[in-house]
């Protein structure tokens, strides 16, 4: 298992949002076709991408089936308990968590507080030996790879110590030499820890791991405590826990706890800008300390209740233990280098030009890529981890001007109401169709002043969307063609108004013509009419006297 295998992607549940990369305090992940990917020689590993993702897309590594390969080998498999497990099982104490977790097959459950008062030993111990002007706390891996990979000059202050982890297994595989360990706690930065330093811990569950397996297996976990007076090392997940269990009795020491990697982030450039001297410094990357952990955050975040749990569970002396001797408690830290080539200042200008920002003034430093400033954007694209468009303000500003571009040119007029028919938009040819003189005249006023709110009425109480509605406005002595869109997302009314007054002018124009066309046609028809019967008549009466003549003609020869 790789680092990058700690913390996986579920592509599909991965929305774009960039809310990962705000709450990155390293900025350790990339996206890439609207995907985030986590780079592995620059994760810390603090698990706040895992913590914050709105769609659970950020998963950290499953190991229950390589436990249970573990427990199929026939080797006795000892449990290393992290102590914040009081604060993630309520009610719940060590005897319990034993007896529940050996049903699973273990072969025994014993505190990783042990290891935690072997190693706030050797911290005493180098305190009082001196030559050492600043001692950091080597226990969280977070922090020692912030340390390994983004301050190696503060590498020397690191005590190189096995963590409460590490010295609890080492001491498991010294008592039974054919044992195989595994660690359960908070945290995802423990899994990398492991792998990295291999022949002390085996695997590494999470409490959520543990819970999920108990759930399977129809197991409960029996809600007693019990009380151990030899149990000060309890202390340790919380914040300024080591510094409750050690001797503190150097005069020329100061002793403090910070928690949260970006406070270690500042503490780590004062040490580095020589600010800081004859301290010992406990750091912790999650805030709260291990009670703090992903884990703990994501599905059981109650700081002070946490607390005050711990604190009741821990006693008052130390637990007894064989102190192994200072090398064997050793712990070599090597820096970790990051390769991420850096731009010139031409390039970055060229990038922050992409991004529409053409002087210092444009440079916004708004965050919402999740980068601080403009200019560490312009870096990560430069790098290939971040992409212009993840620029909100840019994509806004584009948006805008291409959507104003069309409205503005837009022969039609267009008017955008809310709900409550308050004009929200109006572009120039709305403007000159209801003689309003200044947009900032009616933005944000009832759309009354205007027109008449009975169309917009209609369709925002049916819901049915108005097409082609011609209306004569006689105060605009004007005819306007009203379509009116409802987007019922957006609770907006989009209504599109279209000047037809020209073409009811043609049209009536036309019916004039039309009209006074028929008529013409009905009088030379009527006077075609008149002609016809005339000359009916008058060939009638000449038929007729023919008739008579003709008749007369005939009598005539038939007398003779």
């Amino acid at each position: 298992m790789t680092m990058a295998d700690c913390l996986t992607l579920k592509k599909s549940n991965c929305k774009n949002c960039y809310k990962c990369i705000r709450h990155c305090p390293v900025k350790s992940i990339r996206f890439s076709g609207n995907q985030a990917y986590i780079i592995g020689n620059e994760c810390i590993l603090c698990g706040q991408c895992f913590v914050i993702c709105p769609q659970n897309a950020k998963e950290i590594v499953d190991e229950t089936e390589k436990v249970m390969i573990l427990l199929q080998s026939g080797d006795p498999v000892i449990i290393s308990l992290a102590p914040s497990f009081v604060a993630n099982y309520d009610g719940v104490g060590i005897g319990a968590m034993r007896d529940a977790i050996k049903k699973l097959g273990f072969y025994d459950v014993e505190e990783t507080a042990i290891g935690a008062t072997m190693v706030k030993n050797e911290y005493d111990r180098m305190i009082r030996d001196g030559g050492h002007d600043v001692l950091i706390s080597s226990c969280c891996h977070s922090i020692n790879l912030l340390i390994q990979k983004y301050y190696p000059s503060a590498l020397p202050y690191l005590a190189d110590t096995l963590s409460p982890m590490q010295a609890h297994c080492a001491d498991i595989k010294k008592r039974y030499p054919n044992a195989k360990t595994v660690f359960i706690g908070p945290c995802v930065a423990k899994k990398d820890e492991a792998q990295r330093y291999e022949g002390i811990v085996d695997a590494v569950l999470t409490f959520d791991e543990l819970t999920q397996w108990l759930k399977d297996s129809g197991i409960t976990l029996a809600k007693e405590t019990d009380r151990d007076e030899q149990s000060l090392a309890r202390f340790f997940p919380t914040t300024g826990g080591i510094l409750k269990t050690m001797a503190k009795d150097h005069p020329d020491y100061t002793y403090l706890a910070v928690d949260g990697v970006e406070n270690c982030m500042a503490m780590l450039k004062d040490i580095e800008n020589g600010g800081i001297h004859h301290c010992f410094v406990e750091m912790s990357a999650c805030v709260g300390s291990c009670i703090g952990g992903p884990v703990m955050e994501k599905y059981h975040r109650t700081p002070l209740k946490d607390y005050m749990t711990v604190s009741g569970f821990a006693g008052k002396e130390d637990f007894p233990v064989v102190q192994p001797d200072g090398e064997q408690m050793r712990k070599p830290f090597a820096v970790l280098p990051r390769s991420s080539m850096m731009p010139s200042e031409a390039e970055i200008t060229d990038i922050l030009r992409q991004m529409g920002k053409t002087k210092p003034s444009d440079e916004l430093n708004c965050g919402s890529c999740g980068y601080n400033t403009c200019r560490e954007k312009a870096v990560a694209i430069y790098q290939g981890k971040a992409d212009p468009s993840m620029c909100l303000p840019y994509l806004k500003d584009k948006a805008e001007s291409f959507s104003d571009t069309i409205t503005k040119n837009n022969p039609n007029g267009l008017l955008v109401l809310n709900e409550k028919l308050e004009v929200q938009q109006i572009n120039d040819a709305a403007r000159k169709m209801l003689h309003i003189r200044y947009a900032s005249d009616i933005l944000g006023d009832q759309v009354v002043r205007v027109l008449d709110p009975i169309l917009f009425l209609d369709v925002l109480q049916t819901g049915k969307n108005l097409h082609d509605h011609k209306v004569f406005l006689a105060e605009y002595d004007c005819y306007i063609e009203f379509t009116i869109i409802y987007d019922k997302e957006y609770r907006l009314l989009v209504c599109i108004m279209r000047d037809v007054t020209e073409e009811e002018a043609s049209r009536a124009k036309k019916e004039i013509i039309s009209r006074q066309t028929i008529e013409t046609a009905d009088k030379v028809v009527e006077k075609q009419m008149r002609i016809v019967q005339e000359i009916a008549s008058l060939l009638g009466e000449t038929a007729a006297e023919t008739k008579i003549a003709l008749t007369k003609l005939k009598e005539s020869i038939n007398d003779e």
